[in-house]
């Protein structure tokens, strides 16, 4: 991308991702456009194009310092809208490797809402900024150009039906629609260049059901998560919300789904490895009918790969990376992805064109950790489909499962896990000296078979 007179940025995509990728490329260029098929809300209400909104969504310490790093104060000010700010281990319990965690002090907070919330107040903030357009109820439908460059899109609007299609001319297009991106179809149609894709499946569903009730003294945590693992196929995830609201989350991988009606949720609650959330469910009203989810498969696209894509193209979010959603590190990576761009915009040299290959390699860098976390995490289960690690990964692999069959009662283990695990701190720091040597001759602590109600100090 070069700087100048005339420069105009379409980005496709009004979701999280698209629009603080607008707010850093509106400080470059000229103008920004950004395309979105959906007509936007006025306030954190659902809209058809984000079919996740309706599940859980949690934003990790990595992530939230991105999102306060692009638009200062948005934690706050979500927080001040009823979002919670969740200490971990202290305010949560978690079942996980057999046992139950000690709930030592606090050493990261998970910043839970619901998607509306939390894409209205991104929306609002950005919209503000005199050279972004918001184009709604506008579907793109190509990308124009040829095999070397990208220099705009065809788009049809949707005011009152389709009409008849027309052309945006730009120095400049990012994709961040999304799972659902229809991008390695356009690109392919310019020309013979197609992106590598890599894929690992766990076969993971989950359904999500959102209860009544407000946080109170007969609940001593803010959140439960019991996390499958190779002897207990199931898994479920409950936390509060915005407007006096609790979403539980049951998901399980390939041959356990969990169904979609409320007395299913219930019997699949029931075969979980700890009892916990089915009685709490049992005795908790809910507010609307569940919803199911199976697109949850981890894919990404190499479009920094030489020759995988014309000049003058981007792809961001989920339209680039796409993770297991149970990690939660989708809002995260894309916040994370926004901040990797400005930093690589800001390095520019005066007079030197910095080439969009140049961007997306730094866009790559930024999602890299959360892809071996979840992809790591997925390949361990027998049913998962994917490209498996070699003989020299399986060491790896060994020092992994011990860091994580500690993690529960070895407090210096575990801070160092959700460091990692939080996106604030990169793998390497699981093989840190300290870390490695707890790790290696540390004894396993001595399980907790039963629920930890009572933070410890």
């Amino acid at each position: 991308m070069t700087t100048g007179t005339q420069r105009r940025v379409l980005v496709l995509g009004g979701g999280t991702a698209g629009l603080l990728t607008a707010h850093v490329l509106a400080e470059y260029a000229d103008s920004v456009t950004v395309v979105e098929r959906d007509a936007l809300p006025p306030g954190p209400e659902h809209r058809p194009g984000v079919p996740q909104a309706h599940h859980l969504h949690v934003v990790l310490p990595g992530g939230q310092r991105a999102l306060d790093e692009l638009l200062p104060g948005v934690v706050q000010e979500l927080c001040a809208l009823g979002a919670f700010r969740i200490g971990i281990p202290r305010d949560a319990v978690l079942w996980s490797a057999g046992s139950w965690a000690r709930r030592f002090p606090t050493t990261m907070h998970l910043l839970s809402c619901t998607r509306p919330l939390l894409d209205w107040v991104v929306r609002e903030r950005v919209r503000k900024h005199p050279r972004i357009h918001l184009m709604e109820r506008t579907t793109a439908l190509a990308l124009l150009g040829d095999a070397t460059r990208v220099s705009g899109v065809r788009v049809s609007a949707r005011a009152s039906g389709p009409r008849e299609p027309y052309d945006l001319h730009a120095a400049l297009v990012v994709d961040a629609t999304g799972r659902s991106s229809a991008a390695p179809k356009w690109l392919a149609a310019l020309g013979p260049a197609t992106p590598l894709a890599e894929c690992v499946d766990p076969g993971l569903s989950y359904t999500t059901v959102q209860y009544k009730g407000a946080p109170g003294s007969d609940v001593p945590f803010l959140g439960v998560h019991i996390q499958p693992d190779r002897d207990h196929p199931r898994g479920a995830v409950l936390l509060p919300v915005e407007a006096d609201r609790w979403i539980l989350t049951a998901y399980g991988m390939r041959g356990h789904q969990p169904p979609t009606d409320q007395a299913g949720v219930l019997h699949f609650l029931g075969g979980l490895a700890d009892p916990v959330l089915h009685e709490w469910a049992r005795h908790n009203e809910p507010a609307a009918p569940p919803r199911g989810f199976r697109n949850t498969a981890n894919r990404r696209y190499l479009y920094e790969r030489a020759g995988a894509a014309p000049s003058g193209f981007l792809a961001v979010g989920d339209a680039c990376c796409t993770f297991n959603p149970i990690y939660g590190q989708g809002i995260s990576v894309a916040a994370l992805q926004a901040v990797a761009l400005r930093a690589a915009l800001s390095r520019r040299q005066p007079g030197r064109r910095t080439t969009t290959r140049t961007l997306q390699r730094a866009l790559s860098t930024a999602y890299r950790p959360a892809w071996q976390l979840a992809t790591g995490s997925d390949l361990q289960y027998p049913a998962t489909t994917g490209e498996r690690p070699g003989i020299t990964v399986l060491p790896q692999q060994w020092y992994i499962s011990r860091v994580l069959a500690r993690a529960n009662g070895n407090r210096l283990i575990g801070d160092a896990l959700r460091d990692v695990l939080g996106l604030t701190a990169p793998p390497a720091r699981l093989f840190s000296p300290k870390v490695a040597a707890a790790v290696l001759f540390a004894p396993a602590p001595q399980p907790l078979g039963t629920l930890p109600l009572h933070a410890e100090r």
